[in-house]
């Protein structure tokens, strides 16, 4: 069946995730795709384009089988090319105990279609996690970058969990690396749900190298209950940091949940979703440059 072929603002999808795949001179889009998001899960659907601007698709990458462990809240999927399939972290609400935690699933080809290949979530059963990212390091083991959601803690964490060779599980304990109230551009969100709570708010944590090895990490909270993008760096060039934030937000217009990646012309690429407003939230692509050991928004980008 022919697909469409669509403009960025045609999309509704929030937290997008680009993969480039030079070879075949294309972006696939992926995120969190179902019309409510806040309900029943469908699935993820993904888009297809060599240039930003014009988009292929929807193409259906994954639909849940009948003994999937969640049926509600299909969040963040980002998909990584990794030992020869592609593998896709996302976030789902159990069943069991009506809590967030991020799966991994696999395909052989990148618009699947997505399998499980984690027994349920990798993060810890207890805790309300979400956004879970890969990070590779310096001696090749696999790790999940998280979060510890403000929803059960108040002020939320970012943490990392090491995972066993095959990202089928987790390989050891959560370690917290930092708390969203330490970043000096962030402010207590107001909740209707919690309004007797001081709450920070992180999600969509994304690391990345700069071009000098500097390890930053791209993470979303709220100024004056706006939803904002920060960056963090490590201090150490190591995913335990320790990790400091650049004062300013990067992106404080009502956008956010970032990921960086590479375009073919050797640029770097800023993708988001703004506003975040449902359904109006639209897929967003900017020019993000290294200044001076900061992370800076560099201009527009056609999309």
């Amino acid at each position: 069946m022919l697909k469409s072929v669509l403009k960025s603002k045609d999309i509704q999808i929030r937290d997008p995730f680009v993969l480039p795949l030079e070879e075949e001179g294309k972006y696939y889009l992926f995120g969190s795709t179902d019309k409510n998001i806040w309900g029943p899960g469908t699935g993820f659907d993904a888009y297809v384009s060599d240039d930003l601007s014009n988009w292929e698709g929807p193409h259906p990458v994954f639909r849940p089988p009948a003994d999937f462990f969640a049926e509600a809240n299909f969040w963040a999927p980002e998909v990584y090319a990794y030992g020869g399939r592609y593998y896709m972290f996302a976030t789902f609400r159990r069943k069991d105990n009506d809590r967030l935690g991020t799966a991994v699933l696999a395909a052989d080809l990148p618009l699947g279609p997505f399998e499980p290949v984690s027994a349920g979530p990798v993060t810890p059963e207890a805790w309300s996690s979400l956004d879970g990212s890969l990070f590779v390091d310096d001696a090749g083991a696999p790790w999940m970058v998280f979060c510890h959601e403000w929803q059960q803690i108040g002020d939320g964490d970012i943490c990392a969990v090491r995972l066993a060779p095959d990202l089928s599980c987790a390989a050891g304990e959560p370690v917290t690396l930092f708390r969203a109230s330490q970043a000096p551009w962030t402010t207590p969100y107001e909740s209707p749900r919690y309004p007797d709570a001081i709450n920070y708010v992180t999600d969509g944590p994304y690391l990345f190298r700069g071009e000098e090895g500097v390890l930053y990490m791209l993470w979303a909270s709220f100024i004056d209950n706006t939803y904002a993008l920060g960056v963090a760096k490590s201090e150490s060039g190591g995913l335990l940091g320790p990790w400091t934030h650049q004062p300013e937000a990067l992106y404080r217009d009502d956008g956010g949940h970032g990921m960086v990646f590479r375009l073919f012309d050797g640029r770097r690429a800023l993708a988001i979703h703004a506003p975040n407003r449902t359904p109006e939230e639209r897929p967003l692509f900017l020019e993000i440059a290294e200044r001076d050991g900061r992370m800076v928004i560099a201009g527009p980008l056609l999309g």
